[in-house]
């Protein structure tokens, strides 16, 4: 399948803003070929659309925030990595408040969302980031980069000083590995100490042992646990996903960070567009060229990129 996607219907749903404790209603809807995907605020009658694009990200802090004026939309990367995994290129999301509601934290409520609203193919073609040259960020003792490979590659590394999280790793494939499966179920995680201080500071208001992982000095605080042994880098991977998305692409490479986070993966996607040699668009448009490109799988579709130019 090498056709653009949309969703075949509108499908809502509502929740909890996870940083301000708002109830947000969420709204998907089709969008036309090549329209991509976009957020628009509809308590804010008079905001403009804001395109899921590096380009509109006005915050980083805690989550990634997109922005136009004065309207903003924040923690759309789960819903982002969503649209991401299936190969979903355009949709209109309609909200009405400052954030994606945070659901139970991770992105398979999202993956429920839009395999009930159905997924159907437009006319147009696909288009692959292709990563021809290595880029990358360093900073404070953390990494990020984007180097070249013949398929899509996450690696992830991230270290705390916690008995529980101290070290853990995961390498995942999407060509290779379910994303729904392996990825989409793992929640936001953040310390019991940490929490309260965000609180005071009036963010994490919606947050709550019902969507994330919450830690104390020693021990998981949920009481059904965790969902995977190694859940909180995978979530890390889940966000990352949903940073890549801004590019509007399937990004065609292999991302390794080690203590990343979004404001690193922001300033990685930025510097990667501002190098036009590290990387080009292929379009294809005959089945024959698969031969060429081993990254054309039946279990990775992903969006389309703006063109470059």
């Amino acid at each position: 399948m090498l056709r653009q996607r949309t969703i075949a219907s509108e499908v809502r749903c509502t929740g909890f803003g996870l940083h301000t404790g708002c109830v947000v209603n969420l709204l998907l809807r089709p969008a036309p070929a090549e329209a991509g995907i976009s957020f628009r605020r509809l308590d804010l009658p008079a905001s403009r659309p804001i395109p899921a694009r590096p380009e509109s990200v006005v915050d980083t802090q805690m989550a990634t925030t997109l922005g136009a004026g004065p309207a903003r939309v924040g923690t759309v990367e789960h819903l982002l990595a969503a649209l991401f995994a299936l190969g979903i290129d355009n949709v209109d999301v309609e909200v009405d408040g400052p954030e994606v509601p945070i659901l139970d934290g991770s992105a398979a409520p999202f993956i429920f969302l839009l395999k009930c609203a159905g997924i159907v193919e437009q006319s147009a073609f696909k288009r692959f980031l292709v990563i021809r040259r290595t880029v990358k960020v360093r900073e404070d003792g953390r990494r990020v980069a984007l180097r070249p490979s013949r398929q899509l590659r996450m690696d992830y590394t991230i270290e705390f000083d916690h008995p529980l999280l101290s070290h853990q790793s995961f390498s995942f494939k999407p060509a290779e590995m379910d994303f729904r499966k392996e990825i989409a179920r793992a929640r936001t995680f953040g310390f019991l100490e940490d929490v309260e201080v965000m609180k005071e500071r009036g963010l994490a208001r919606g947050g709550s042992l019902e969507n994330a992982v919450v830690l104390d000095r020693f021990r998981v605080l949920n009481s059904d646990g965790l969902r995977y042994p190694d859940e909180f880098v995978r979530h890390k991977i889940l966000d990352a996903m949903g940073d890549l998305a801004l590019l509007g692409a399937t990004v065609i490479g292999r991302f390794e960070a080690f203590r990343s986070g979004h404001l690193l993966n922001n300033r990685l996607v930025q510097r990667l567009l501002a190098d036009r040699s590290a990387w080009e668009i292929h379009e294809v448009r005959d089945p024959d060229e698969r031969d060429e490109l081993p990254f054309l799988t039946p279990t990775w579709q992903g969006p389309t990129p703006v063109p470059a130019g």
